[in-house]
């Protein structure tokens, strides 16, 4: 036996340990055929055929044993099926390397080796030898002629598949027969061929007017890839034929204008209105606007399936920071949808190739595809592929990969390389990738191998840079042309038939008419009407945040509540019973309770309430503890999604370690639905730095340039307690320099009752703009940082918090103005001292700044003469800075205005406890005992009266 191993080491199929697995086999059907599984009698059936075919041999060689009898024909025909399966695989594995689908043509289709018959040992006289196309999965005989043209015609003409990375086999599987079944292309009727150049006419169309009417202007043409506009038509009526009843889409600049017009159907007029600068339909709210290319648009659009509401998402210049915008879009519109919520609401996401292959949050966004928190039951990728990055990039200085789509790997996406000028072929892919996502609900990439006619802009000279290139694009006929003479070859149309149709469309365009696909009027969408009702809101609306004490008792009681013999943790076990206590009143609440009580009661009003956010379930610093642990089975169980009779639902995830790709992703979704408390929390405050694009871009100033809404609700741990610099800050200054028209709300709350009423507020106030806030760590313990029931059913969230201790108004000369936790330090030190002249107030809400509330406040301080703003972070930070303008009108009542706090410095914080002690110490005494010198004084004055100039 051992003579036949060596035929089997160069297959899959028949590796060296089956060797003698298969030559036991065989012996057993030779001597009873009806032994062996039919499968294999088959299998050795044929070969046997196939050794008759041929014929016999003068002699047995010798060294073939007596005992295996004829066996030694056997093995050659084995050995030349191991070839062929080994042949197979190779093209199915490869054979994308060597497909023709570069419109560039640059250079010529990679040779494999390991795609050559002579490879493997075989030679003309194989040819019409006829083999298994699969030897273990089917009975499919063909010539090798046949296979090799079956295999070069799937794999390696304009379309390169690759597929076998994926380890689930049914899957690649599915894939294989998809494309081998078909050899990789479509069949179009007449009709539907003619479709197809007209979409195409169209994509070509509006560039060419475009170019014509607004000579130089900056529009980032799709010229290059307009089979793009076909490719998006096809999925959008073939994911509507499979019950799809919304789709988000989410783009950069290039091609975004085209996809507008013939794609949504936006308003010819309203596009040259934008180009010319007289479009004034923007939102009364968007005081600020976006260029043309940024803007988003709805619609929609008839399909075989019924209305498809298509959504292009607003996108700021930061490319990719908008994948997971429009993840958490997606989902919140499933969430809201009974039944296969996943098939009815679909993401795409396309993307550039430099883009695609060189930010990071591809790769956040890809992880985040197939967990709980964040999975929306698969994305459809588009990468347009221009072969270069911005103007000057080199596919070799913009990755280190093969393809720009490598990154895909890492969810075992399959991946479609498609040659964007044979539309045809982008079709096929298209129905392909449709397919796949709505059969395994997973993420698919298209890459559109393409160019890009002109450079990074119509202003751009991208010869400079791409001499050949660029040579060789300006004499490539454009896909429309090419198409059309294809279709002209093939007798569809005559040459008087295609130039009709691109004077049909510029004449469209002139009379203001939908280009292609007529949109829905009568179509009503869930934004246009959930929205409605916070247009317009101020922050100064009335509301009622508060709650009976009966009902926080039988609420409390409910979230307390967990299954009979669940093994808590015993510091759970502990905190729960501390939790009992204070609903029964005999403890006072604790910012942990108050918080979760929060949650309860939204809940019971209706509102859904979802949360994410790395250790959010536990909570980082222990507190939260919505989540609890069986520690025996480690079965998790959460009160909040099982009180009884509640109308809203609750979610929780713990996030993967990504802080830009989830807080785009509750961005996306808390803009999507604003009847939920969408909440994310740093696991330090500091953190939200890695998300600092999504907070710059959308959260602050999303509504200014787009007049879009959200409630989102940031909680950022921040305080000062000897951790470093790392672990200190949420950088409150950064948050309040974004502040202006009221488009965020920063709050720093110090009590549990100002927590509990604060998250209701952000509910059932009719007002939704984001909401930052400044949320404890030490202060979640802190003995004077507690609050009653009672403070739950009176009042509201209070933007000011003056002075709690007994005191004469008539003898407080010095007021100290603070946020946060350096509140108890400055309290418990003029408690020890016993200060009868200082007042302190709590900033609660640094903006909008209640101004009203404060000067009612400080008013009733007729002798004051110094107001102080006390901080813990550095002179620099903090909000010192952003909010001393406030108090400016102050001096001239000769009142002094002085910042106590650290001095100014590089870092948050000290990296040393006992430097951060002596710090603090001269911080709290400095606002308390500090005099006030002639300069300081002076500084604060020549600012105002610079202010006032």
């Amino acid at each position: 036996m051992s003579t036949s191993r060596p035929l089997f080491e160069t297959t899959a199929a028949f590796a060296e340990d089956n060797v003698e697995f298969i030559e036991n086999l065989y012996q057993r059907y030779l001597q009873d055929p009806d032994s062996v599984d039919p499968s294999w009698r088959e299998r050795f059936r044929a070969m046997e055929q196939e050794r008759a075919s041929r014929p016999e041999p003068a002699a047995a060689p010798a060294e073939w044993p007596n005992a295996l009898g004829h066996f030694g024909d056997v093995e050659t025909v084995l050995r030349k099926q191991a070839a062929v399966d080994q042949l197979i695989y190779q093209f199915r594995t490869r054979g994308h390397q060597a497909a023709d689908n570069n419109p560039l043509k640059l250079s010529p289709p990679l040779v494999l080796k390991d795609l050559d018959p002579a490879h493997y040992g075989l030679d003309e006289d194989d040819l019409d030898r006829e083999f298994y196309v699969d030897i273990l999965q089917n009975s499919m005989r063909l010539p090798l002629r046949e296979i090799l043209a079956l295999m070069r015609e799937t794999y390696c003409g304009s379309i390169g598949a690759e597929y076998m990375h994926i380890v689930d086999s049914d899957i690649k599987q599915w894939i294989q027969d998809w494309l081998e079944s078909t050899r990789g292309r479509i069949y179009l009727n007449e009709e539907r061929k003619k479709s197809l150049l007209k979409m195409l006419t169209a994509a070509e169309g509006i560039e060419k007017y475009l170019h014509r009417k607004y000579v130089g202007q900056k529009r980032f043409s799709l010229e290059g890839a307009e089979s793009l506009i076909p490719l998006l038509d096809e999925l959008i009526q073939r994911a509507g034929s499979l019950g799809t009843k919304e789709i988000v889409i989410g783009m950069a600049h290039r091609g975004r204008l085209n996809v507008l017009i013939n794609i949504l159907g936006k308003k010819p007029s309203t596009l040259f209105q934008e180009f010319e600068g007289t479009y004034d339909g923007a939102p009364p709210y968007a005081s600020a606007g976006d260029v043309k290319y940024h803007m988003g648009f709805s619609s929609d659009i008839a399909t075989p399936g019924g209305p498809v509401h298509l959504a292009l998402a607003f996108n700021p210049s930061h490319l990719e920071i908008i994948d997971p915008v429009v993840e958490g879009s997606v989902r919140a519109r499933q969430d809201r949808r009974d039944g296969d919520a996943e098939k009815a609401v679909l993401p795409v996401l396309i993307h550039g190739d430099a883009a695609f292959a060189g930010q990071g949050v591809v790769m956040e966004t890809l992880n985040m595809a197939e967990t709980r928190a964040y999975t929306t039951g698969g994305t459809i990728h588009v990468v347009v592929n221009n072969q270069i990055g911005f103007t000057t990039s080199n596919p070799f200085d913009a990755r280190s990969t093969l393809y720009c789509t490598d990154v895909a790997d890492m969810v075992q996406a399959p991946v479609f390389h498609v040659n964007g000028d044979d539309p045809e072929a982008v079709l096929f892919v298209t129905r392909l990738a449709v397919d796949y996502r709505m059969k395994f609900h997973r993420d698919v990439v298209i890459d559109l191998i393409c160019y890009r006619r002109h450079g990074h802009n119509e202003a751009d000279e991208p010869a400079v840079t791409q001499p050949s290139m660029y040579r060789f694009i300006r004499q490539h006929p454009p896909v429309r042309r090419l198409y059309a003479d294809r279709l002209i070859a093939e007798g569809v149309i005559d040459r008087e038939q295609e130039q009709r149709l691109e004077e049909d469309y510029q004449n469209a365009l002139k009379r203001d008419e939908p280009v292609f696909r007529p949109v829905l009027q009568d179509a009503t969408s869930y934004l246009k009407t959930r929205w409605d009702r916070y247009l317009g809101a101020k922050w100064t609306a009335p509301y009622d945040s508060t709650i009976p004490v009966d009902t926080a008792r039988r609420l409390a009681e409910q979230m307390l509540q967990v299954p009979p013999g669940f093994a808590l943790h015993p510091r759970a076990a502990a905190i729960l019973e501390t939790r009992r206590k204070m609903a029964a009143g005999e403890l006072p609440m604790d910012w942990g309770f108050a918080e979760n009580l929060a949650y309860a009661s939204l809940l019971a009003d209706g509102y859904n309430v979802r949360m994410s956010g790395q250790d959010v379930g536990r909570g980082t610093f222990f507190h939260r503890h919505a989540v609890l642990y069986d520690q025996e089975s480690g079965d998790s169980y959460v009160p909040l999604q099982n009180l009884p009779g509640a109308r809203g639902r609750f979610y929780i995830y713990d996030s993967l370690l990504s802080e830009e790709g989830v807080l785009g992703f509750e961005y996306g979704y808390a803009s999507s639905e604003p009847e939920a408390l969408v909440l994310w929390e740093a696991q330090f405050g500091d953190f939200a730095n890695n998300a600092q694009v999504v907070i710059d871009q959308f959260i602050a100033s999303g509504e200014t340039k787009w007049g879009r809404l959200c409630g989102l609700t940031m909680l950022l741990p921040h305080g000062y307690e000897g951790q470093g610099p790392e672990h200190s800050s949420a950088r409150l200054e950064r948050y309040l320099q974004l502040c202006a028209e009221q488009n965020i709300q920063v709050c720093v709350p110090t009590t549990p009752a100002q927590i509990f009423h604060l998250l209701r507020r952000q509910m059932v106030r009719p007002y939704r703009k984001p909401l930052v806030v400044m949320t404890p760590k030490s202060l979640l313990r802190h003995k004077l940082a507690v609050s009653s029931l009672d403070e739950l059913a009176t009042g509201g969230f209070r933007n000011v918090i003056g002075e709690v201790d007994p005191h004469d108004p008539g003898k407080i000369t010095r007021v100290v103005l603070c946020a946060g936790k350096v509140y108890y330090d400055l309290i418990e030190t003029r408690r020890k001292e016993n200060l009868s002249s200082v007042a302190i107030i709590r900033i609660e809400q640094l903006y909008p700044f209640p101004y009203d509330e404060f000067m009612r406040e400080l008013g009733a301080y007729t002798n004051l003469k110094e107001l102080i703003w006390c901080q813990e972070e550095p002179e620099n930070q903090g909000a010192w800075h952003q909010i001393k303008h406030r108090f400016l009108s102050l001096l001239e009542k000769d009142i002094t205005l002085i910042y106590a706090g650290r001095p100014m410095s590089a870092a948050p914080a000290v990296g040393q406890f006992h430097r951060h002690l002596e710090q603090q110490k001269k911080v709290v005494e400095d606002a308390l005992f500090g005099a006030v010198t002639r300069d300081q004084s002076a500084k604060v004055v020549h600012a105002h009266r610079s202010h006032r100039a």
